[in-house]
């Protein structure tokens, strides 16, 4: 176990910035393996990230954006939303460039991004379909593919 942690938390330092890795990746956390081995998933208590087969790089779960909320300096991943479409990013809709009032300068597309509303509440993990410059910029299109929002599958 002590590989597969190092390893995570490696990737997420490359992937997220340095310390990224231990504020994701406690020592308890857990591994899912795939049956070659490699680890797929993380998970502590519930799961944290998962390890894309194609790229080697992580997707963030809710929990895995809170962790990093909490270490992470703002903006760093951060893509801010207008605090009207909060409930509908929170229920998992794609983030709309119009929507987009601040953004993480270093932002490019398809990196993994952390959505925020006005107010610093945590709506949203996805992926960023444009740049930091396009999402401010342009006013149509989807800036964010929101992976997991976190009144996704809550019932109303």
């Amino acid at each position: 176990m002590g590989d597969s942690l190092k390893l995570v938390r490696t990737i997420a330092d490359y992937q997220f910035g340095k310390g990224a890795g231990k504020a994701l990746f406690p020592e308890t956390c857990r591994f899912i393996t795939s049956y070659t081995g490699r680890v797929r998933q993380v998970v502590d208590g519930t799961r944290i990230a998962t390890v894309k087969a194609d790229t080697g790089l992580l997707t963030i779960s809710i929990e895995g954006a809170r962790r990093l909320l909490a270490s992470l300096v703002h903006p760093d991943m951060r893509v801010v939303v207008k605090n009207e479409v909060s409930e509908f990013i929170a229920k998992g809709k794609s983030v709309f460039a119009k929507h987009v009032v601040d953004v993480d300068k270093g932002i490019r597309p398809n990196d993994e991004v952390i959505v925020i509303n006005e107010d610093g509440e945590l709506l949203a993990t996805g992926k960023a379909i444009l740049s930091a410059r396009e999402m401010m910029d342009m006013q149509r299109g989807v800036a964010v593919s929101v992976r997991y929002g976190v009144l996704k599958g809550v019932e109303e």
